[in-house]
């Protein structure tokens, strides 16, 4: 090989080579992560079946646990990670360094994990983002210094992005979301020197997660029909409100503690963090012994069960999840939105049927998923796309997008998007300190 054409082979492995087999990484992190979290939640069922009391002891015991680890040991990996990715995209530059690392990605799996042995209300999706952009943003290392020097803080963006991307589209088994993720909620454009690297970082992510669990379909497919009912004029805009307003109202909640909590409880989570923790660790367990376990982990199997018309889940369902999910992320543990959401979602879709009792189950379902997904983010592309492409719900395009602009449209009056508001508490902690 003469030197010119050993030059060329550097650069395209400057410019690709490092992004494709993090993105392999990437794709490999994610479906074990996914493994150790369905690991990790079937040793919590293990031990509920054989006594419903123990999370009455050990949920309390896990959250303060984890909300002591993370705090002592990785700051910066709770909640579930994908404001932390927002900061580091759009903030100072030291944002990431401190956002993104590898110390944090081990946390933010090793910590989920013991959380999910306790029962807490978390999905795996969100962390999956914050761990793939964590990885991919490391990968700088190997850059030489005169190339990170000249790209500045576009090349760790561009890192970023990639790997955040590249997490989602593993985690749902997803690929269209991946990219509808990015350009929607993580950096609000479409840059064309991006959009190459992005798109391969996805594919090479995703062919990962599939040479290790199949073509498989995250939560099955569900069958509409030849015809769609009259009554789905009905069934969309009341479906968008109720997910709509819900969505708001665990928003609300979330970024206004200040206004609803209690003074002694806003003492408590600034003065005891951990002893916060056990107490919405007691709060997590006693709701789920009222709902006979249902509100336990991420909701995957509730939400499946529904989907397939299984399962006996009262109208109360949505409620009862959405306050677990609120004291699972308020004390800071590390844990997304993203699966408990799609559930709560689905509980809603569940009880509008008790309306519309003519109509497909399995319909309203996919529309309460897609409502209040995209009410608690904000991003109704990202969430219509999500649930189409987990569901197969190409039947149901027109009425799942309708729903998802509705239900981000009224969440809107409540509060601001939840994770650009998360995210600039960051920002404004660094500011803060410096």
């Amino acid at each position: 090989m003469d030197k010119w054409s050993f030059r060329r082979a550097y650069k395209l492995w400057l410019h690709y080579g490092v992004f494709w087999i993090g993105a392999v990484v990437a794709g490999l992190l994610a479906v074990l992560y996914a493994r150790l979290i369905d690991y990790g939640y079937n040793l919590f069922l293990s031990y509920v079946a054989h006594d419903r009391w123990a999370p009455l002891l050990v949920t309390p015991v896990v959250s303060a646990l984890c909300v002591w680890i993370t705090r002592r040991f990785f700051e910066g990996a709770e909640g579930s990670g994908i404001p932390q990715v927002i900061a580091a995209l759009h903030g100072p530059r030291e944002l990431g360094q401190r956002l993104l690392t590898l110390p944090i990605l081990v946390g933010k799996i090793l910590v989920s994990f013991l959380a999910i042995l306790g029962g807490l209300t978390i999905g795996r999706e969100g962390p999956t983002i914050h761990v793939g952009a964590a990885l991919m943003f490391s990968l700088r290392q190997f850059y030489p210094a005169r190339f990170r020097a000249i790209s500045g803080a576009g090349l760790e963006r561009k890192l970023a992005l990639a790997g955040a991307a590249a997490g989602l589209s593993a985690a749902f088994n997803a690929p269209l979301a991946g990219v509808v993720f990015a350009i929607e909620e993580l950096t609000r454009s479409f840059e064309q020197r991006t959009s190459g690297v992005l798109i391969t970082a996805i594919i090479f992510a995703g062919v990962v997660s599939l040479g290790l669990q199949g073509n498989y379909v995250y939560f099955g497919t569900i069958d509409i029909g030849p015809h769609l009912p009259d009554l789905l004029v009905a069934a969309v805009p009341l479906i968008g409100v109720i997910a709509g307003v819900a969505g708001g109202v665990f928003c609300w909640l979330l970024l206004n503690t200040k206004r609803w909590m209690p003074r002694s409880v806003l003492q408590m989570r600034l003065n005891r963090p951990v002893a916060f923790g056990a107490f919405c660790g007691l709060i997590i367990a006693v709701i789920g012994v009222v709902s006979s376990g249902h509100t336990f982990g991420s909701g995957y199997a509730e939400a499946r069960l529904m989907l397939e018309g299984h399962g006996q889940f009262t109208a109360l369902y949505p409620a009862f999840k959405m306050a677990a999910m609120v004291g699972s992320y308020l004390p800071g543990s590390p844990g997304g939105l993203f699966a408990p959401s799609l559930a709560i979602g689905a509980g809603i879709g569940n009880s509008v049927h008790m309306v519309f009792s003519q109509m497909q189950l399995p319909m309203l379902i996919a529309l309460g998923m897609v409502g209040y997904l995209a009410a608690v983010t904000q991003s109704p592309i990202t969430a219509f796309v999500i649930v189409i492409e987990m569901i197969n719900g190409h039947a149901l395009v027109i009425s799942l997008m309708a729903t998802a602009l509705i239900a981000s449209r009224v969440s809107r009056f409540f509060a601001p998007p939840l994770y650009e508001a998360l995210s600039e508490r960051y920002t404004a902690a660094r500011h803060a300190s410096s």
